[in-house]
């Protein structure tokens, strides 16, 4: 019923049809291999392919209770950001999942905390009846800026669009819907992890 992070952070997992999923959003420091994921307050556009992690804000408190936002390109690091024996979900996974829960325009309610102590009021048609527990960590801009914590949770695929887009997933306070959405992997995204 628990994974543990190669940080040591524990996380529940839930069973969701015949997909495991953490219930929690990842907080993980470190590729699997033990290798370091940065940090920095830089703008990053300048870069080629950045892999970097931030705690919302730079608050760590943020990321206790939000996990952490890694840019595109790590979460598809081929280190992998999720524990032995867990990955980055697929795009069709996500579908998968949403699917299960009755289609896109129902299942962000069915994946959502319940609740205003997380999630801005009114939180739409929450009701968490999965388990997921989706919490709204927000997201970072390529150029520094914080944004949406309390009404947005943002959660990468690893399915590619293109070189420098991929699939995501976006939960919103005011709505009952799982988007499945594409953006630049520079932004920084939550992960959860799906069991292999």
């Amino acid at each position: 019923t628990t994974v543990t992070d190669i940080d040591g952070n524990v996380y529940n997992t839930v069973t969701i049809g015949a997909q495991v999923w953490m219930k929690e959003n990842l907080k993980a420091t470190k590729y699997r291999n033990s290798e370091d994921i940065p940090t920095t307050i830089a703008d990053i556009s300048g870069e080629t392919s950045p892999k970097y992690q931030w705690a919302y804000g730079g608050d760590i408190n943020n990321a206790a209770v939000y996990g952490r936002l890694y840019t595109g390109y790590a979460a598809t690091d081929s280190r992998g950001l999720c524990p032995t024996g867990w990955h980055l979900p697929t795009d069709a996974e996500w579908t998968l999942l949403t699917d299960y829960l009755g289609g896109t325009a129902v299942a962000g309610g069915k994946m959502k905390e319940t609740s205003i102590a997380h999630w801005l009021s009114p939180n739409t048609g929450a009701d968490n009846s999965s388990g997921f527990t989706a919490l709204p960590g927000g997201y970072r801009t390529y150029n520094g800026a914080f944004n949406g914590i309390g009404g947005s949770g943002l959660w990468w695929s690893a399915t590619e669009y293109s070189a420098t887009i991929a699939r995501y997933r976006g939960l919103y306070y005011d709505y009952t819907d799982a988007y499945r959405l594409l953006n630049n992997k520079y932004y920084g995204f939550s992960v959860r992890c799906a069991r292999d």
